[in-house]
Formats: C-alpha cells, structure tokens, sequence
C-alpha cells in the first residue's frame, strides 16, 4: 500500500499491486488495472520510488 494525494489534498491509501501505469499530462495520472483512473499531487518518479520501497518491505519479511 502507498500514500498518495488527490488533487483537493486528500490523502488516500493505494493497493500498489493495481497499478497499471503512470503518466505525466502534466498531471499525474495513475491507470488501474481496474481501467479506474486517479489524478493525483505526486510526480511520476515520486510514485514508482513509493512501489519500489513498497515492494522492497514485502520481499525482505
């Protein structure tokens, strides 16, 4: 799970398994694997370091 915020300011928890993609619009959207998408605050490289640290604390339990 990884942090992100909503464009409003809203915090909200992601499951970062559901990412699909990424991009830069100039906004940051973020494609689901459900087709859902989110506009959010963090910048692209922002977001794939949060799934890298996410990733790295489920591997290393």
């Amino acid at each position: 799970m990884i942090e992100l915020t909503r464009l409003n300011g809203t915090k909200f928890v992601l499951n970062a398994e559901l990412i699909e993609s990424v991009e830069s619009t100039p906004d940051t959207v973020v494609t689901l694997t459900t087709d859902k998408k989110l506009v959010v605050l963090e910048k692209k490289d922002e977001i794939i370091n949060k799934v890298i640290q996410y990733k790295k604390r489920i591997f290393l339990q």
